[in-house]
């Protein structure tokens, strides 16, 4: 079974971010909370339905439990990857569906879009989890 190099600095990195952003979290203001409500809303409307307070727990949580997924080496790549994959794409939906964070092309950001649309990184290594030890495989038995 084991990990590769690859996959570990993949999960190390993007790890590690998300564990501190959620450590961050914990404490978060009820103003900071529906702030972020409403810009999560925005990709995922339903979201716009919890009070801030437990919003902001919500993400903080979910934030620290998907950290720590992919930190720890027992949790499949794969496994690891589908939680990444879930949590970039709301990220990708509120970047993209938010107005005034893309240019009229609808995909390249506007400065006030930057900070949202440098999360894409966190879908390529959701990809590359998922779908890279398959594809490793295949080679491997092609020759």
């Amino acid at each position: 079974m084991g990990i590769s190099i690859a996959n570990a600095a993949l999960r190390l990195v993007s790890g590690a971010f998300i564990l501190n952003s959620g450590i961050n979290k914990l404490r978060i203001d009820e103003a900071s909370a529906a702030g972020l409500q409403q810009l999560a809303s925005n990709g995922v409307p339903q979201l716009g339905q919890l009070e801030p307070a437990a919003f902001g727990k919500a993400v903080s949580v979910s934030e620290i439990a998907l950290g720590s997924a992919l930190l720890l080496p027992i949790i499949p790549s794969r496994l690891a990857g589908l939680g990444l994959g879930a949590f970039s794409g709301v990220l990708l939906a509120s970047y993209l569906r938010t107005p005034g964070m893309t240019e009229s092309d609808g995909i390249r950001p506007t400065s006030d879009g930057t900070a949202l649309a440098k999360d894409a990184w966190l879908a390529g290594i959701a990809v590359a989890l998922i779908f890279g030890r398959r594809s490793a495989k295949l080679g491997k038995k092609k020759k």
